[in-house]
């Protein structure tokens, strides 16, 4: 089983969780598109959405990129710990917004970690 694709489609399913999410708050709180503020619930979920997009686009190369020149279980690992810093992100922005620090850091964490594992394993290709 090829678990980096498994992690990569993991987190796009997630990305959509967080979308369908939004837009259930959109209805909810009666927020006309394409208006992003209005109610503070909606407005939490929506930073959560925004925020995952912005860290998507980091997390998805460097995991492909720690697979191919480190090693694909440990790429997968830390693929795994990004995901579960993103729910637990969500959780608690949605909660209590100055808690969301540990899942903050929990992403952000994991892709520096598949940052450097790709600089690292790059340079030792070159060689």
């Amino acid at each position: 089983m090829n678990f980096i694709d498994l992690v990569a489609l993991l987190a796009l399913l997630q990305l959509f969780f967080f979308w369908a999410l939004v837009g259930r708050a959109r209805g909810k709180y009666g927020i006309k598109a394409p208006a992003v503020t209005g109610h503070e619930m909606f407005e939490r979920a929506y930073r959560v959405q925004m925020n995952t997009i912005e860290l998507t686009v980091l997390f998805l190369p460097t995991l492909y990129l720690a697979a191919k020149y480190w090693s694909p279980s440990y790429s997968a690992i830390a693929g795994v710990i990004y995901i579960a810093g993103r729910f637990l992100y969500w959780r608690t922005y949605m909660s209590a917004p100055e808690s969301r620090q540990p899942g903050f850091a929990l992403s952000i964490g994991a892709i520096v970690v598949l940052l450097l594992a790709s600089l690292v394993g790059i340079f030792q290709s070159a060689r």
